[in-house]
Parts: C-alpha cells; sequence; structure tokens
C-alpha cells in the first residue's frame, strides 16, 4: 500500500468537507486504483521474525491482525475522524456497538452516568438494564432542562450521555451548555450523533470528547449494512477505547467498511436534501393539528436551538396521532412510504416506535420518555416530495385524521 495525501494531515485538514468525504485516508495499492481497494483478510505475512516483534511492540508501522488493523477500515476511520474534526476514529461493527464500547471503555463498578432520558430503546437498555448489572450506577434526566443535569451530578459521576436530535422523540440538548458543565467537572461527554451525523451538526464544536455514531443510518444511507463508529482524541482512543476493542473485538468487516467509505461520498448531498424534504413534508401536514416534532419547525420549543448547533435538522420527524390503532390505520394506508424501522435511508421509511424501535420497554418507560401509543417516526428519503405529500395527505384521509 502507498499513502496518498489522502493520509497526510497536515494537507487533509485545510481540505473542505466535501473534498474530505471523497478523499481523505485514501490510500493506494501498486495498481493505482482510483476507488478504495477492499481488503478482505483476517491476517497479514511478514518479511522476518523481527519485524512481527517490532510490530506488535508499537516499534514499527504496519498491519498484524484485522481485529487490531485492516487498510480498508483504515480509510474509513481515517475519514470519520476528517469530517468530525475529530484526531481519531475506532469503527465498529454496529451503531449499538459504538455505544457500548463508548460507555464500557471508560467505565467501572461504582461509577455513575447521567444520560438523557429521551434515547434509542437500546441506548436506554445500556442505561437501565446492562450498565446496572456491572455496578455502574445511571439516572437519567430531561434533557431540555439544563438544572437537571447539574443537579444529577454526583462525585462517582464520570459520563454525560446523550442524543441529539434524539430519537424518536426528537429532543434538542443544549450542547455547549451541558459539554461545558461535564469539563467543568471533570466528566466525559457522549454524544450520538446519528440523526445528525458531521454534515449536519459537530458535536465537538460544542465541547463533546466523544461521538459515536451508528454508521448504519446517514453514513451509507441506502440500507445496506450494519457498521458504527466512535471519534475523540488520540490519547482518549488508544489510551482508554482501543484496549477495550482490541479485547473485545466488537469491529466492523472490511467489506462493510468499504461500503461506508462510498456512502460517505454522497452524506453531505443527501442529509441536506433529505432535511430539506423533512421540512416541506412537516409542514405539509402541520395543518392537520397532529402533535408535530421536528427540530426544522418553527413549532418545536428548540428551534432556534436547532438552527445555531446544526446547519440543517435532518431527515426524520415524529407526529402524534392520538392511539395505536389510527397509527397503525396511518401505515397500513401508505402506497409509496415503507414500513420500517430504520433511518438514513434514501428511501422514506415511517415505523411505529412503541411497537418497534422501543418495543422492549415498559409502557411507563415510553410514557416517561415521550413515546406515546400514537407515536409515528418517518424518515424523509430523496423521493419527489411532492410524491411524499401525496402519500402521507391519502394515509391520513384514509385513517380519519
Amino acid at each position: 500500500m502507498k499513502k496518498t495525501t489522502g493520509t497526510d494531515r497536515a494537507i487533509t485538514q485545510t481540505w473542505r468537507p466535501a473534498t474530505q468525504a471523497v478523499r481523505g485516508g485514501t490510500w493506494r495499492s501498486e495498481h493505482g486504483e482510483t476507488s478504495e481497494a477492499l481488503f478482505l483478510t483476517s491476517g497479514y505475512t511478514y518479511d522476518d521474525a523481527q519485524t512481527v516483534a517490532d510490530r506488535f511492540a508499537g516499534e514499527a508501522e504496519g498491519m498484524t491482525y484485522s481485529r487490531l488493523q485492516n487498510p480498508t477500515v483504515a480509510m474509513l476511520e481515517e475519514r470519520i475522524a476528517l469530517l468530525e474534526g475529530a484526531e481519531a476514529c475506532r469503527a465498529q461493527a454496529s451503531g449499538m456497538a459504538a455505544m457500548s464500547t463508548a460507555l464500557l471503555c471508560q467505565l467501572s463498578a461504582g461509577d455513575h452516568v447521567v444520560g438523557a432520558r429521551a434515547a434509542f430503546g437500546s441506548c436506554r437498555w445500556l442505561l437501565d438494564s446492562l450498565l446496572p448489572r456491572f455496578g455502574i450506577e445511571t439516572s437519567v434526566v430531561d434533557s431540555a432542562d439544563n438544572d437537571a443535569w447539574e443537579q444529577a451530578i454526583r462525585p462517582n459521576t464520570k459520563v454525560f450521555f446523550f442524543e441529539t436530535p434524539a430519537n424518536p422523540t426528537l429532543d434538542v440538548v443544549d450542547m455547549d451548555f451541558v459539554c461545558g458543565l461535564a469539563k467543568s467537572r471533570g466528566i466525559v461527554t457522549v454524544v450520538d450523533n446519528a440523526f445528525a451525523t458531521s454534515a449536519l451538526q459537530k458535536p465537538m464544536d460544542f465541547g463533546a470528547d466523544v461521538v459515536a455514531y451508528s454508521a448504519t443510518k446517514l453514513m451509507d444511507g441506502q440500507g445496506r449494512v450494519l457498521a458504527g463508529a466512535v471519534c475523540g482524541s488520540q490519547e482518549w482512543i488508544d489510551e482508554v477505547l482501543l484496549p477495550f476493542q482490541r479485547n473485545t473485538g466488537p469491529n466492523i468487516s472490511p467489506f462493510n467498511a468499504w461500503v461506508v467509505l462510498k456512502g460517505l461520498e454522497t452524506l453531505s448531498l443527501r442529509a441536506e436534501r433529505q432535511s430539506a424534504n423533512a421540512v416541506a413534508l412537516g409542514e405539509a401536514i402541520a395543518g392537520r393539528r397532529l402533535e408535530m416534532r421536528h427540530p426544522g419547525l418553527t413549532s418545536h420549543p428548540r428551534h432556534e436551538l436547532a438552527k445555531r448547533q446544526m446547519t440543517a435538522t435532518g431527515p426524520v420527524f415524529a407526529f402524534d396521532v392520538g392511539s395505536r390503532e389510527t397509527a397503525f390505520a396511518v401505515l397500513d394506508a401508505l402506497e409509496l412510504i415503507d414500513l420500517s424501522n430504520n433511518i438514513g435511508d434514501s428511501r422514506s421509511l415511517m415505523c411505529h416506535p412503541a411497537s418497534t424501535t422501543h418495543a422492549g420497554m415498559t409502557a411507563e418507560a415510553r410514557a416517561e420518555m415521550g413515546v406515546s401509543e400514537g407515536l409515528l417516526r418517518i424518515n424523509v428519503g430523496l423521493e419527489d416530495v411532492a410524491d411524499l405529500i401525496e402519500d402521507l395527505d391519502r394515509a391520513l384521509d384514509k385513517a380519519g385524521l
């Protein structure tokens, strides 16, 4: 492999995001391929025994084993780090592998975590079920209540963990305040940025220490593979996260990494267009007096905050139709929009969170989060927005809304 300008940080950091998304992190073999090479290998060979020893001792560059390094995965990690404005990144097998790794690598029995009340169902499971199993205390707060974050801090608080915008309620966190508070108390902030990605929002610009992703979502963008990523400082990645990942193995496959590399080339174009489509679709149905939840709409209580933190407000919004029966009637009446629990896809997808993404939670926990029986979540895709408006209007009419 020969490195190109795509791996020279002195050069790539001067590039603008659109250029980084296409060329950042690129290596080339002796064949000079234009597209990133796909290395499907678990191990590597060496010229001599001393080379092996030097690599394993960290005294020489080079690959040792694909649980630690793989050329295709390394290209993806470098590109995501560049786009995020982070010093380093480690790719993961899935979004939840990324969230689990970002938390477990730095927590021990007796530590305390403060998390946002509104979160993806599996992320709440980490807080409510997994961490307490290992003696890690957890508290959840209303993420929009700045005072609640401060009041939740204990002497043993080690991590703040939140999504913004949150899944599926679209709560928006004041990152300047929450990350600033964390830094003042020596607390590490972990932000799940999957709803926006670095194309629309950069939490590190607001003081976040660690940014985690389900790259399955917007980064891939076409519903093809599972992938995740964790970004942070070089020191934190190397000394805190890497020992955990090396010995537990939540690694992404080279093929999945290659697919996400291709997705990153069009990420900004897709994210911006899908955000615009989401606002247009949301505005089109807002007159039906439904409870709309999208930070791109002026009706959102933190619309102005979202505008300050985001360049565009993302492809996902939610609205409440009153009951599970009515929600199912809307879903069953759709003709164009697919029923699916994925987000970030170039196709428009809709789901009922209470019976899908948050089905594993108790009814009381869902109510606490604001995931009502009538809540519907939609990922707005790249279709002509007029067709989406017609389809959703037709479904709402048929459901009596």
